[in-house]
Order: structure tokens, then sequence, then C-alpha cells
């Protein structure tokens, strides 16, 4: 599910979830400069993955968006669920894999590069978003939008639809 167009939808909206999705933050943030080709090749498995992910339509990642705020490098990802997230990372066959034992081995220990990620259940009923003049994003471009009407107009509304 993961190719959006990049057209402006005009007027506000909201995503409509039927199942929950799950929201995987994962993030590296660079503390040692100097280190770059120790660690570079690190910078480039993130990319690989995702590209990895795009061509399996079974995967589970439903969207995804990438975020530079030197020294930090965010990615943003939605998926059908917990486990499908956690079957691509402990899929051996998958560029994950690897590209975590060779982390562990090379550069956990350093310092040169710090790593992170959240994971969050977000179920029907349970969030609140809104989209005004936006084309797919977020959690609408990773299940459906409506337009932010009726019951769906107010913030306290959508949370409890």
């Amino acid at each position: 599910m993961i190719p959006h167009s990049n057209a402006v939808v005009a007027g506000r909206m909201t995503a409509k979830l039927d199942k929950p999705v799950v929201l995987f933050l994962i993030g590296m943030r660079i503390n040692k400069w100097r280190t770059l080709p120790k660690w570079l090749w690190f910078m480039n498995t993130m990319p690989s993955m995702l590209k990895e992910l795009e061509q399996r339509s079974d995967g589970g990642l439903l969207w995804y968006r990438t975020y530079l705020s030197f020294p930090n490098i965010v990615v943003q990802q939605y998926w059908e669920g917990f486990d499908k997230l956690m079957a691509y990372s402990h899929d051996k066959t998958q560029k994950h894999q690897p590209a975590w034992l060779r982390y562990m081995r090379e550069l956990q220990n350093d310092g040169s590069v710090g790593i992170w990620h959240e994971t969050y259940l977000i179920e029907p009923g349970k969030f609140e978003c809104v989209y005004g003049n936006m084309p797919p994003f977020g959690l609408g471009a990773a299940t459906s939008i409506v337009k932010a009407e009726g019951r769906l107009a107010s913030a306290k509304e959508r949370f409890a639809a």
C-alpha cells in the first residue's frame, strides 16, 4: 500500500481506520561526525530496508516518511500490525537481520551513532488527526481519508469515532 499520490486533497480530511495499525518510529543520532567512514554503511541500511519492503506486497509496511534534523534521522512507519513488523525484523533472509548484527558487532559500543525506536498501537476510535489541504499523509496515507465533517468535524468527536 506504500505508493501514494502527492496530489493535494482540498478541504479538511481525517483518517478512517477500520482495524488497528502500528506506528513505528525509528531513528539514529550521529554522535561523532569524525568517525563517518566507520559508520557510513549504517546510514544506507534503512533506505535499503525500505526499498526491500516496498517491493513486498505482503510485508506489512503501509506507509513511511524519513525526516532529517541533523544530527538526527527519523523514519515514521505505519504497519499492518505488530506481528508483521516483528516478522520482518527477525527474518534472516531479509536485510534487517544482517544490518542489526553488524551494528551490534561494530557500532554498539563505540558511541559514534545512537539508535532508538518507539512502537505504538493505533486502534479505531483511539486516535485523532486532521489534514487540511494536504496530500495523503501519515495515518491518513497508511489507511484512507474521509472528509472531516459531521461527527468528524471536531477533534473531540474524531477521537471518539
